[in-house]
């Protein structure tokens, strides 16, 4: 960009001194005004694979990723398998607000400064591709900019479909960030041995994120999401981690579900239609023990409205006082997971629309060769000829059928847990009925711990049954934990009209299912107009942090074996099995609800703590949380 036009735009933009100094004196600045922008990088690909890499001092060339052009977009993959999926421990905090995460002083043993002034040094020396951006919904957004190195133009590509541009042409008045976002990669190599690392440095009115890494996960997707956290944290508002979806059922019954949960536990599923066999049945699963499999039908499925896929922006502004929770999108793409897409025809709805899209998509961790077509079930290959378990794509908003654009209030929340099989054998807390239906209190209880569960696809390996905390975004977030909680608690107080379910993913007890118990609730509850029973259809589980289950559950004439709904009646479960994988649960819930309890946690929270540290049953929970009866009058 000629200096004249650089300077053109930073007279456009209101920024401190250090982030003014980088754009006018690095090499060459190219800035993005509209995705169309990126058309330059896309025609310099023409039928070659550009190497992404950075000389390192010590190391020599490095190469982190491999970018070529395919028929229906880009298509990236990185050299290393860690790269492939998010490091649970890559977020580090560089300054000295309150915060319940790891200090970089903690790990590293020196304050952060030196290296992040090392990096805008770094920064100042290369060509760079920078863009404005509102990171969240337009009207409430936070105004964001992102500096990325010009040959990693694919992160900002990704970066930008997510979040959206500002066009700084059209302008009326100098666009002044709170967000800034800086991608320096070789730093990976120069200061955390070859780890991802996110470092997060807030002000009392700015947030800095500084990715030392190029797989967009921990930090064009999560670190704006904790930006968006921080700002509510201090304002007093929520981004949860969620999908929403619209159901209309064929009788035109309208209900709105939002699907909560750690990584890997269905939330861009419960956007997906619902996977059919070739001759229109639904598999519902199979018995790992004995080979078994069951299928079941509905002849015609509930029409899907998304709203959200993953992040959930509650934000006061829109709040509509009716007695239920109202959400927003806070994305503009969605970052979607392709794992369980293994060959052609598993998800038609998804695959038409990335073969051939109205726009360029971008393509992770799908192996893809320059001018091919990017294909959702040709997954990379990790070490070990072991298919990638995170291949992703980037699809926007705005070609997704019968999406919704506007707010919407919720009926249902959702919470899905990845649960492990669960034999006589081999005990587990594999132990989740189809879904369960919980009183407020203990729903909120779940989103305080998130189980991040079993064979989570979205993260580098972890052994036993971690945790994501409250409400599944505290992996994102660098401020109190016990803020968040209270902020979560609000919510529930303030949205009596919202019923709440639990449903499993991957197993119940000794049957490996997939995603179909929540495609099972979203059909059956829409069918119903919500979570509301006769007292002869619920009874309370054997483990109050189970709440109520179903006593039957019949969708359009089928009706499911009770052992579905209860798997201490499966054979190859049995009580005793249930009742250990019950006792893992509540140890579980033990170790990880005790550090919520302070003087900072919201008095109700405590007494909710408290009711399940003592033993409380359901009734116990439902007295502490005021909300709409989920019975109906006999």
């Amino acid at each position: 960009m000629p200096e004249r036009t650089k300077h053109a735009m930073l007279d456009r933009l209101k920024l401190p001194e250090e982030v003014a100094e980088i754009l006018a004196g690095c090499r060459s600045l190219l800035w993005v005004n509209a995705i169309e922008d990126f058309q330059t990088f896309f025609a310099a690909l023409k039928d070659k694979q550009q190497a992404v890499e950075y000389d390192v001092p010590g190391r020599g060339t490095v190469q982190e990723a491999f970018v070529c052009r395919v028929k229906n977009g880009i298509s990236v993959n990185y050299r290393e398998s860690y790269m492939r999926r998010r490091d649970p421990d890559s977020m580090l905090i560089g300054d000295e607000l309150p915060t319940d995460k790891v200090r970089f002083q903690d790990v590293y043993s020196r304050d952060f400064s030196p290296i992040r002034e090392e990096t805008f040094r770094w920064l100042r020396r290369q060509d760079l591709a920078a863009f404005a951006f509102l990171a969240g919904q337009k009207e409430c957004g936070i105004p964001s900019i992102a500096l990325v190195p010009a040959n990693a133009w694919f992160f900002a590509f990704g970066l930008a479909m997510l979040q959206g541009i500002v066009d700084l042409s059209k302008a009326e008045k100098k666009f002044a960030p709170r967000c800034f976002l800086y991608v320096a990669p070789p730093f990976r190599h120069l200061h955390f041995d070859g780890k991802q690392r996110v470092v997060h440095r807030r002000t009392r009115s700015t947030y800095e994120i500084f990715s030392y890494n190029l797989y967009p996960g921990p930090s064009a997707k999560k670190g704006v999401y904790g930006a968006l956290l921080h700002f509510g944290e201090r304002e007093g508002w929520v981004t949860a981690h969620a999908s929403v979806v619209q159901v209309v059922t064929p009788y035109n019954i309208k209900v709105t579900i939002m699907h909560e949960g750690a990584s890997g536990s269905g939330k861009s599923e419960m956007n997906e239609h619902i996977h059919r066999e070739y001759d229109g049945s639904i598999l519902f699963g199979s018995n790992i023990v004995t080979g078994e499999s069951m299928h079941f039908v509905i002849p015609k499925g509930c029409n899907l409205r998304p709203v959200t896929d993953d992040m959930a922006l509650c934000h006061p502004a829109i709040q509509k006082g009716n007695g239920k929770l109202t959400v927003a999108d806070a994305e503009h793409s969605w970052f979607i997971r392709v794992d369980h897409i293994k060959e052609y025809g598993t998800d038609p709805d998804i695959e038409a629309r990335s073969i051939r899209p109205s726009e360029p998509l971008l393509f992770i961790n799908i192996d893809a060769q320059p001018n091919s077509t990017a294909l959702l079930w040709d997954h990379i290959l990790d070490e070990g000829s072991r298919p990638c378990p995170n291949p992703r794509f980037i699809l926007p908003r705005s070609i997704v059928p019968d999406v919704t654009n506007q707010p919407v209030s919720i009926d249902i929340r959702s919470f899905g847990v990845r649960t492990p099989p669960c034999t006589r054998e081999k005990p587990s807390y594999g132990i989740i009925g189809v879904f369960h239906i919980l009183p407020p209190a203990v729903a909120w209880l779940w989103r305080l711990v998130s189980p991040r569960g079993y064979d989570n696809p979205s993260i580098t390996d972890t052994e036993g049954l971690g945790s994501e905390g409250v409400g599944s975004f505290w992996p994102f977030a660098a401020g109190l934990q016990t803020r968040f909680a209270n902020l979560l608690l609000r919510q529930f107080v303030d949205s009596p009209k919202v019923q709440y379910i639990l449903c499993p993913v991957q197993h119940i007890g000794s049957w490996r299912v997939g995603f179909v118990p929540e495609w099972i609730a979203r059909e059956y509850l829409a069918r119903r107009g919500g979570a509301r029973f006769a007292s002869d259809e619920i009874s309370e589980s054997s483990l109050p942090l189970l709440g109520y289950q179903l006593e039957k559950l019949i969708i359009e004439g089928f009706s499911f074996p009770k052992s579905f709904l209860d798997p201490s009646l499966q054979p190859q479960v049995g009580r005793e099995a249930f009742d250990e994988g019950a006792g893992i649960l509540r140890d579980y819930f033990t170790r990880e609800l005790k550090p919520f309890i302070s003087d900072d946690l919201d008095p109700l929270g405590r007494r909710i703590i408290d009711c399940f540290l003592s033993g409380g049953g359901t009734a116990d929970f439902e007295g502490l949380i005021e909300h709409e009866s989920l019975l109906t009058e006999d």
